[in-house]
């Protein structure tokens, strides 16, 4: 499998897509015509900027290859490209689920494999 891309979501948000069997995006998602995802690198940066202290998060690993010609890598933060996807997140495209915990300092841990 290729590298994994991310999409933190509430918890509540990640279990109304299971009920549904797939996610069409949060507020911000549809305000903007595509669902937003992270590569490794970017989840850290991502998590500081929208989601600083925030509790009972989920952090999806997506294989990008399931999700077919909808996703497009476009530029966005800083000229960096961040993968976007133009349609629904099938639920078969997610390959891992992690809680997301927070530190003594209130800093999201991420699992090891996040890079």
């Amino acid at each position: 499998m290729v590298k994994p891309i991310y999409k933190i979501l509430a918890d509540a948000a990640y279990d109304a897509a299971k009920n549904e069997g797939h996610f069409v995006g949060t507020a911000d998602d549809l305000r903007d015509g595509f669902i937003h995802f992270s590569a490794g690198y970017q989840v850290v940066e991502t998590l500081a900027k929208h989601y600083p202290g925030q509790e009972e998060l989920v952090l999806l690993s997506v294989d990008p290859d399931r999700l077919g010609p909808a996703l497009k890598w476009e530029e966005s933060r800083g000229g960096d490209l961040f993968p976007h996807l133009y349609g629904p997140l099938e639920l078969d495209a997610v390959v891992a689920e992690v809680p997301l915990q927070l530190d003594d300092d209130d800093l999201h841990i991420l699992p090891e494999d996040v890079a």
